[in-house]
């Protein structure tokens, strides 16, 4: 696992297999049942049960029993997690409406006190 980041490590290996990814699709649009989500595809009910379970431990969703009916619904947090892991250091790329481009450079608290940098693409001294 990575120092300092091992709920995205968790969270990755979830997010590796094709079922599990599908599942978290289909939950990103709204709650669904254990038995319904299982009938999507093509393998056993215990099967399902199994990839739900590396889900859970992962932080990607939430198990709610109602009686004998277990609903599942998408815990979107380790999700934005990720896209912020991604975007860290990349910056933001833009160009300004004068048809110059706009860096922002990323501190490790976010973009609060950015660092920018603009150049005119008409500038020869800036390729």
């Amino acid at each position: 696992m990575s120092p300092g980041m091992p709920g995205l490590d968790h969270v990755f290996a979830a997010l590796s297999d094709p079922t599990r990814r599908a599942i978290v699709a289909r939950l990103a649009r709204g709650p669904s049942r254990v038995t319904d989500m299982a009938g999507r595809f093509p393998m056993s009910l215990n099967a399902v049960s199994k990839h739900l379970k590396v889900l859970e431990r992962a932080g990607l969703l939430r198990r709610r029993r109602d009686g004998r009916e277990h609903h599942l619904e998408l815990r979107a947090a380790p999700l934005r997690e990720i896209a912020r892991w991604t975007t860290v250091g990349k910056g933001v790329h833009r160009f300004d409406f004068d048809g110059r481009y706009v860096y922002m450079s990323p501190t490790l608290e976010g973009y609060v006190g950015t660092v920018m940098m603009i150049m005119d693409l008409e500038d020869p001294a800036h390729p």
